[in-house]
């Protein structure tokens, strides 16, 4: 594992895209888990913080203790803890904008068994804002070019799958995503750009030390595909 940060009390790593967080029956021939690999690595037991979609990169926190876990969890469920992504997504988005739409839980057949399917909508808030625009010479539908944008976001709640969603709902999912995303846009990626990765990545992340009460900010690289399909872009970028 990649690791970004260590002390006594935690240890934050840069999560692949496509590793499990850990053991799921999501795919029960999978392997390799976060969790584990990094126990293995540094050699102790270390307690998870947060999850991160497995296609998703990027930060992912752990606690070598049970109380910081506790400690650090609360902070996540009083959304008092800073999370910034990046992603590259279909069509041009305005320049900033919050989306603000409550999200009914989605059940997963295989991991969700014990979910409450008739749980109320959820509120969730996302918030982004464009870095770049691009418009590309390749077809991805009816239209002899396709366009994309590049944006950062913030989810103001962290409900399952909630970027993925909301953006899809936006009509701008995200490049990769073959659960809420555009088939076409994404096949067009896979055969001019070679790159098949869901191009979302949890960036940074900023929350209060839990023994030290330092203010903490932990940042993630982009990953080499996510760099890689930003190099191949940026020769397309709008003004």
């Amino acid at each position: 594992m990649d690791i970004l940060y260590q002390d006594d009390e935690i240890v934050a790593i840069n999560k692949p895209a496509g590793l499990l967080v850990h053991r799921s029956r999501i795919d029960v021939h999978a392997n390799e888990f976060a969790l584990q690999t990094l126990r293995d690595q540094i050699g102790k037991p270390v307690f998870l913080v947060h999850r991160l979609d497995r296609p998703t990169s990027g930060v992912l926190l752990f606690a070598f203790n049970r109380e910081s876990a506790r400690h650090l969890a609360n902070q996540f469920a009083n959304r008092s803890v800073s999370k910034s992504y990046r992603a590259i997504v279909r069509g041009h988005t305005s320049d900033s904008g919050r989306w603000d739409e409550p999200l009914i839980e989605k059940l997963d057949q295989i991991s969700d068994d014990q979910a409450d399917a008739n749980k109320a909508p959820q509120s969730a808030v996302t918030e982004f804002a464009t870095i770049t625009r691009w418009e590309v010479p390749f077809s991805s539908g009816k239209y002899a070019n396709s366009r994309y944008s590049e944006v950062t976001i913030k989810p103001l709640t962290g409900r399952k799958h909630q970027i993925r969603r909301h953006f899809n709902h936006m009509a701008h999912p995200i490049v990769g995503d073959t659960t809420h995303g555009d088939r076409r846009h994404n096949r067009s990626f896979r055969e001019n750009f070679q790159v098949s990765r869901l191009l979302l990545v949890a960036q940074q992340i900023e929350f209060i030390h839990p023994v030290s009460k330092a203010n903490m900010n932990i940042v993630a690289s982009l990953g080499s595909e996510f760099e890689f399909a930003l190099q191949q872009l940026n020769k397309y970028a709008l003004a």
